[in-house]
């Protein structure tokens, strides 16, 4: 698939389930900028079908290339960040995982079980990040199941294989000068933020600034009825140049690990 025609699916099934996302790009466009995106992120599971290299494949053969890897112990995550050998306006790609081998016994049975449920062909096209969920059938006590051990193989259960988030590149806002700025604007107008570990995660000193809006929300029917789960949201980031005046295109664990937290239930509930 052509690359252009790859991303613009991408957009197209992320603001399918995060409209808040395409209302603030309208907002600052309104303004006179030119929404550039900074990075896109990807969830998976580290189960050899459908892990980081496995989605990864179809950006590499875009032209992108791993650059930075990162672990996150608290949440049993491990991702990679890829960037595109040649443009330098190519969005970022961030991908992670979750590393089942930690968690118990429970929860790695049910994601196997998930996936033999699905034909086996699907795993090896590759455009498995376009496909969404490829399972079917959603029961709420599996779900809540998931959700009391982890938040992220919740979320992957209900949502599947899309874009978790879109970045705006703060940095190249004509109207707006710092994060701070862009934070407000969207509090301004009626977008609730992601206060988990302050509301910009980051600082100058590691070279980058982030920020993101809480999930959107959408009615999901499971068997036993219809309710209102997570599903994607936005997120906005601002970068520095290194000491060498190189800017820092890399990624800070500590804040990644907190803006993970904007699709989570419970800070919707708050």
């Amino acid at each position: 698939m052509d690359s252009t025609i790859f991303f613009e699916e991408l957009w197209k099934q992320y603001t399918a389930k995060t409209p808040s996302a395409k209302k603030i790009k309208s907002l600052f466009e309104n303004k006179g900028n030119t929404v550039f995106n900074d990075h896109i992120a990807i969830r998976t599971f580290n189960d050899p079908r459908v892990s980081i290299d496995i989605l990864a494949q179809p950006f590499i053969e875009m032209g992108y290339e791993p650059k930075g890897e990162y672990h996150f112990k608290t949440k049993k995550l491990y991702a990679k960040h890829f960037e595109h050998k040649d443009d330098e306006d190519a969005p970022k790609i961030f991908i992670s995982e979750l590393l089942l081998e930690e968690f118990p016994i429970e929860l790695t049975d049910i994601v196997q079980n998930i996936l033999k449920q699905v034909d086996q062909h699907i795993f090896k096209q590759k455009d498995l990040v376009l496909k969404g969920r490829v399972w079917q059938t959603l029961s709420f006590k599996t779900y809540q199941k998931l959700l009391l051990v982890s938040e992220y193989a919740a979320w992957m259960y209900v949502n599947g294989f899309c874009s978790n988030h879109f970045t705006v590149d703060v940095n190249k806002l004509s109207t707006f000068d710092n994060l701070e700025s862009v934070n407000e604007f969207l509090k301004e107008n009626g977008f609730e933020m992601n206060t988990s570990g302050g509301e910009i995660k980051g600082s100058a000193t590691q070279f980058l600034e982030q920020s993101s809006i809480l999930a959107d929300t959408v009615e999901v029917h499971f068997e036993e009825g219809v309710k209102k789960i997570t599903t994607c949201y936005y997120e906005f980031s601002y970068r520095y140049k290194k000491d060498d005046n190189t800017m820092f295109t890399g990624f800070i664990a500590n804040s990644a690990d907190k803006i993970f937290e904007s699709t989570d239930m419970k800070l919707q509930e708050n």
